[in-house]
Parts: C-alpha cells; sequence; structure tokens
C-alpha cells in the first residue's frame, strides 16, 4: 500500500434512539444553538419536534436556518453565517442529509472568517488557522458520508461553478445517526442517495494501487453490501437492517477509511458537479448516468481492476471469457442495475439540454487519479453519448 495519513475527528452515536439518548448531553456546553435543516421534511416526519423538544427541556436559545437546497448555494452559505453572527450562534445542529451537512460545514467557517470564503477555500485550497463554529449533525438521508468528513461541495451560481473541498478542521464534532430517521424518505430520493455511496466506493476503487491492498478489498465488500442492501430497501422500505447497513455502508465510503493508499478517481464527480451547477440536477441520478459510459472510456487502462469488479462484486464466472470480455460484462452488469433501481440513463431525462453540452464540458475539472487522463474534448464525447 502506498503511504498515508488518516485522521478523523468525529464521534459517532449510532442507532434507534440515539438522538433522545444523547443529544441533550452533546450539547449541554452551548446556550444558542442554529438549528439548520432543508425543505422542510423534517417537520413532516416529526423529527422536528424531536428535536426542538429535546432543545427546549435543555433550555436552549434555538436560532433556526431552514430551507437549505438540494444543492446548497455560497448566497446560502453566507445567508447563514450572517444569521450566526447576528444572533451570537455557539454551535450550528444541522440535521438532514449531506446538503444540509455542507452546507453547515461552509456556514461554520463563514461565521468565523472576515475574508471571502470562497475564493480563499473553495476556488482554491487554503489553510484553515482558525476555530470554525462548532458543529454536530443528525443524519436523516444516507447517500453522501458528509456526517464523518470535513467534505463540503457549494455551488456557486454567479460563476456557475459546484466544487467541493474536504478540510479535516470541519468534520462534525459528533454525528447522530438513527436508521429509523432515514423511513420517510422518499423513495426515489433513497435511491439516487444509495446510489452516490456506490459511486464514493467506485471512484476510490477504480484508481491505483492496482496490487493486493486493504483499502480494495473493504471496498468490494462495501459495493456487495450497498447492492444487497439497496434491494432489500426497495422492497421494504421499513427494513431496518437493510437502512441501518446501507447508513453506515455511507459513513464508510467517506470516512476516508478506503482512501487509504489509493490515488482516488473523481472525475465523474467532476463531471455531474458541474450538470449540477448549470441545470441543478439531482446528485446520484447524474452519476448513474455517467458511470457506465465513462467506464467504458477507461476500462482498458484498468482492465485487472475491472475483471476484479465483475468476478467478486457482481459474481460474474470466467467461463473461457476474455479479460475484455468480463470487464465489459461487469459494467453492463453496473448498467442493468441502474435501470433496475429506476435511475435515469441518459442526460436528457434529467433536463440538459444538447446546446449546453460542450460548455458544461469545458468547466468540468480533471482528476489526476483516472486510470487515463480525461480530456475536456473527450468528457464532451462521454457527455454527447450520455445525452438520449
Amino acid at each position: 500500500m502506498n503511504n498515508f495519513i488518516f485522521q478523523n475527528a468525529t464521534k459517532v452515536y449510532f442507532g434507534q434512539g440515539c438522538v433522545k439518548e444523547y443529544l441533550s448531553c452533546l450539547t449541554k456546553p452551548y446556550s444558542t444553538v442554529m438549528l439548520a435543516y432543508g425543505g422542510g421534511s423534517i417537520k413532516r416526519s416529526g423529527i422536528y419536534d424531536e428535536v426542538m423538544g429535546i432543545l427546549s427541556a435543555a433550555g436552549k436559545q434555538v436560532v433556526e436556518f431552514p430551507g437549505i437546497m438540494a444543492n446548497p448555494t455560497y448566497r446560502k452559505v453566507q445567508e447563514g453565517a450572517r444569521l450566526a453572527r447576528e444572533k451570537g450562534v455557539e454551535m450550528i445542529l444541522g440535521v438532514g442529509g449531506g446538503s444540509v451537512m455542507d452546507c453547515c460545514k461552509a456556514v461554520s467557517l463563514a461565521a468565523r472568517y472576515d475574508g471571502d470564503v470562497w475564493e480563499d477555500f473553495w476556488a482554491r485550497s487554503g489553510v484553515i488557522d482558525f476555530e470554525p463554529l462548532p458543529l454536530g449533525v443528525i443524519v436523516t438521508v444516507a447517500g453522501t458520508g458528509s456526517e464523518c468528513n470535513g467534505g463540503a461541495v457549494i455551488t456557486n451560481e454567479e460563476k456557475k461553478v459546484k466544487t467541493g473541498r474536504d478540510y479535516p478542521r470541519l468534520n462534525p464534532a459528533f454525528a447522530l445517526m438513527d436508521p429509523v430517521y432515514t423511513y420517510t424518505v422518499p423513495a426515489g430520493q433513497m435511491v439516487s442517495g444509495s446510489f452516490d455511496i456506490l459511486s464514493h466506493i467506485m471512484e476510490t476503487y477504480f484508481s491505483e494501487p492496482n496490487e493486493d491492498n486493504v483499502s480494495d478489498d473493504i471496498m468490494e465488500a462495501l459495493m456487495r453490501s450497498v447492492i444487497r442492501n439497496l434491494r432489500a430497501a426497495i422492497r421494504d422500505p421499513r427494513d431496518y437492517t437493510a437502512r441501518s447497513n446501507l447508513m453506515w455502508d455511507s459513513t464508510m465510503a467517506e470516512n476516508r477509511v478506503i482512501k487509504m493508499g489509493k490515488k482516488c478517481d473523481f472525475e465523474c464527480h467532476n463531471m455531474e458537479h458541474q450538470l449540477g451547477a448549470y441545470t441543478d440536477c439531482n446528485h446520484g441520478q447524474g452519476l448513474a448516468v455517467l458511470h457506465p459510459v465513462y467506464y467504458r472510456h477507461i476500462y482498458r487502462e484498468g482492465l485487472p481492476k475491472f475483471v476484479r469488479f465483475a468476478e467478486n462484486v457482481w459474481g460474474i464466472p470466467r467461463d473461457g471469457k476474455t479479460g475484455e470480455e468480463l470487464a465489459l460484462a461487469g459494467i453492463d452488469a453496473l448498467a442493468a442495475f441502474i435501470r433496475e433501481i429506476g435511475l435515469p440513463t441518459t442526460l436528457k431525462e434529467l433536463g440538459a439540454k444538447k446546446e449546453q453540452l460542450a460548455e458544461i464540458a469545458g468547466s468540468c475539472g480533471i482528476s489526476a487519479g483516472s486510470y487515463r487522463r480525461m480530456t475536456r474534448e473527450e468528457i464532451l464525447e462521454i457527455f454527447q453519448e450520455c445525452y438520449e
């Protein structure tokens, strides 16, 4: 394995009833808490009332920061930072999925920084030499794994750029993860979030080194788990075993463990981020459209790993197949799974316009970890192949 340094500062409280059991003591040092959430689904599900009841019983002054959108914008980050400063917020409590958690991380930074947070920390990588506002999260959607890392993907609407940075200083201090909270997530959101988990794992797996390593072994087990448990959760959305496994799969995919010693190829994420910046499409759906086509472009350069994927993840027997035939069979199995779980397969379904594709391709970042370094011309080819 390659050399690495591992760090994760987030303390996880996992399981049914964990919010009721631990939230009060975790917020004890703070008198004014910002409660951040999305479009109101936590109110319909009863999670809002439960959390507010705990905070009120503990005597907290609660400052609400609602309306965090699916692709959080820099404008929303600035709004949250202003509110935190004006109200003297001492800690942020983000309740929701990846978008809420990402936005809260950026707010925690912006609330304690006088400069331009976008230019100094998202347009380029910066150095956090001060203490961001303390942050804790309650996870309601399994998908991004944002609860156990310092990553935050933010969209600058004016610049039409969607990008993410991972700063260990932005790791939440704690993450409360009750799988029951995911029961009321709409089926489509559950499926797209679960595909995002699979995407995170694949984009780490399909990168060097190819030699035997612990990270690849863990990832094969995680991919099989996501596939198996997503099928089970589709059959029965209240299957606690399936929902708890998906929740932990999500965390394991992005808590940095599987990235140790790996180069990581996040080219599909780079492409989808820019699709999202231009079209505001659903993240998991965009990834589902891109992955099979992208992999058909690069499988020859990473042939041994694509053969392992076919055999060890999808259980495809060799039966006299060549390496290329096995690799393509694995990619075909991935494409078939995407159709099985009802995700879109074309950019046209996502609302992208054909005349936009060249501009979007020209704005995409290039992943240094890819088996074959992309050009923006080839990215445009991929977009065109994905269109319809």
